[in-house]
């Protein structure tokens, strides 16, 4: 897939672009898909809170930028309906958009539904992650972000090799020097990113898109 890895979700002209770019046509005229699931893996998650993102009225821009249509996929569903009804959705669609909550219950659900297995058939598909909706690509998450009590670890889907260290300044425990000794415990590459900052990835190639801060960290 092509992925659009963000903190913060669509919030300023740069990531935009990348995800026209990614698109490869205007956001007017893509059709998405947006999943709620990892909200219900973390404890700071609502009803409340899925239904704005859903509604696009939540503080991550993402189903609010003007698609040609927007349907919901809730992975939970999944697995009580047959493939043949939801791998055609999933197929016809531009973009996936993927919110936050709590990287390993939604790892859990991906892989439960099937949708982790049908990635790699979707070339041409956009994911566009918002904080753990970022993080479940990467290997893993670390302990701290583990909010999930039947996670067995924090290991996640490692469709990228590097992990991700989101929010950046944004909550009081995110600050660079909790990211630094967050990567140390991590042993693989990291970046640190702020609202403002998205990775973007086709193929082997890695682009940081900021109009904020952000640090790569080894």
């Amino acid at each position: 897939m092509k992925l659009l890895l963000t903190s913060g979700g669509i919030t300023n002209p740069s990531i935009r672009d990348a995800l026209v770019d990614l698109l490869g046509r205007p956001i007017a005229e893509s059709t998405a898909l947006c999943i709620p699931t990892a909200e219900y893996g973390h404890p700071m998650c609502t009803p409340d809170s899925a239904w704005r993102f859903i509604a696009g009225r939540s503080p991550s821009p993402m189903c609010d930028l003007g698609w040609k249509s927007v349907g919901v996929l809730e992975l939970t569903a999944l697995p009580s309906i047959g493939e043949e009804r939801w791998i055609p959705w999933v197929r016809e669609a531009d973009v996936l958009l993927v919110d936050g909550g709590d990287a390993t219950y939604l790892c859990h659900w991906m892989r439960q539904s099937g949708l982790a297995d049908l990635l790699p058939s979707l070339p041409e598909t956009v994911w566009v992650g918002v904080s753990a909706g970022s993080m479940v690509m990467t290997p893993r998450i670390g302990t701290d972000f583990v909010e999930w009590p039947s996670a067995p670890d924090d290991r996640t889907l490692g469709i990228v090799d590097f992990s991700i260290f989101p929010h950046l300044d944004v909550f009081p425990d995110n600050t660079m020097a909790e990211a630094e000794r967050w990567a140390a415990g991590i042993g693989g590459p990291a970046y640190v990113m702020d609202d403002q900052t998205a990775i973007k990835v086709t193929g082997r190639t890695i682009e940081v898109v900021s109009e904020g801060q952000w640090k790569q960290l080894s």
